[in-house]
């Protein structure tokens, strides 16, 4: 009966952790360019052959990319020493040199169980994959004594590439968007780069624990894949081809300057066609009234990016629409720019914070 419980409270407890992952956001890259990262690390190597051998010390290299805050992939080159103490047969080999290349699918656990926050700063993830070394080969031969005793001589011959698999965990430290400090630790199984010296020269198990750093490219930048649905939407509805004839007499009627938002693409701070008719609507009626002073706010979507990232944006929105008027002729001495930086659902969708608000001072 109490099997019975206990295995009705996992289901459970697992139907609920299931619906709780269902219910978080999803987000998506924007763009392929965006979240390619490259690490460094540092630490200790041992073979794990009837228990740990000589530790040695251990490098890698990285170069990945986050395709989602949960899902990524890498490629890892690291080495460059081995150690094997070899009891039985009086075979040691300290500091042999290996090369090895492991490729890896990356699972942010934190991201997948409570959802993804730009602030958080502490990730646990794990990953694995395909693993290949590289390492001067050993041959090994016995020779039976008159006496009955054994020895053994070994051999160094050419190099020879060895295939198996590794997995692992890690756990970062978020110092910002794009930098973070990493500690892993990786398990591997492949055949021994000590042949026929190791009593596992089949499928010989490694272990290694690093240390590193991890810098991203521009920072991570996830955009929701609701708001994309959203505004491809919205772009369905708005986006028409509207005649130069219609718009200059739509000028021609404005009477006067009004409050007006500019929108923009996530990311972007490019005036869209259908952004440069309001642009031209609203040159014409400040021109208009010379006598009056205009405010340009830029806003961007704090939902996406960090807060560093959405203030520049907001300005390089607010200084877009700027050189826009003043290109339309409009005096400079009339208009004012300002940085609003990240906003939180200022019209009731994270995406149309994504703007410019022109507005009468």
């Amino acid at each position: 009966m109490k099997n019975k419980f206990l295995i009705l409270s996992l289901l459970l407890a697992g139907t609920c952790a299931t619906a709780s992952a269902q219910e978080t956001e999803n987000y998506y890259t924007p763009k392929w360019t965006d979240n390619i990262f490259v690490g460094v690390g540092v630490g200790g190597m041992s073979v794990i052959n009837d228990g740990l051998n000589t530790p040695t010390m251990n490098f890698n290299v990285s170069v990945g990319k986050y395709i989602t805050p949960t899902w990524g992939v890498r490629g890892q080159f690291s080495g460059i020493w081995q150690s094997l103490d070899a009891q039985e047969n009086g075979y040691h080999a300290y500091c042999k040199k290996f090369g090895e290349i492991n490729l890896d699918a990356m699972v942010n656990i934190t991201n997948l169980i409570g959802g993804y926050n730009p602030d958080r700063a502490i990730d646990f993830y794990v990953f694995g994959g395909p693993t290949m070394n590289v390492a001067k080969a050993t041959s090994t031969s016995l020779t039976i004594n008159q006496d009955g005793t054994q020895s053994s001589s070994y051999e160094t011959k050419g190099a020879k590439a060895r295939f198996g698999a590794t997995a692992g965990l890690g756990l970062g430290y978020n110092v910002n968007d794009k930098w973070a400090v990493n500690l892993e630790g990786r398990v591997g199984v492949t055949p021994s780069v000590f042949g026929d010296a190791s009593d596992c020269r089949k499928a010989e198990a490694t272990g290694r624990l690093t240390i590193g750093a991890t810098y991203t490219f521009g920072g991570k930048k996830f955009a929701k894949v609701s708001d994309r649905v959203i505004e491809k939407e919205v772009i369905r509805e708005v986006v028409r081809e509207v005649p130069k004839e219609v718009i200059k007499e739509v000028i021609k009627e404005v009477p006067s300057a009004a409050e007006v938002a500019i929108f923009f693409k996530i990311g972007k701070a490019k005036i869209s066609p259908e952004g440069m008719v309001n642009v031209q609507l609203m040159a014409k009626a400040i021109k208009a009234n010379p006598n009056t002073k205009y405010k340009i706010a830029g806003f961007a979507d704090k939902a996406t990016g960090s807060a560093s990232y959405n203030e520049t944006l907001s300005e390089k929105r607010a200084q877009a629409v700027y050189d826009a008027l003043v290109a339309e002729g409009v005096a400079e001495s009339q208009l004012e720019k300002v940085a609003m930086g990240g906003t939180d659902n200022m019209f009731g969708k994270n995406y149309l914070n994504r703007v410019v608000i022109l507005e009468a001072k």
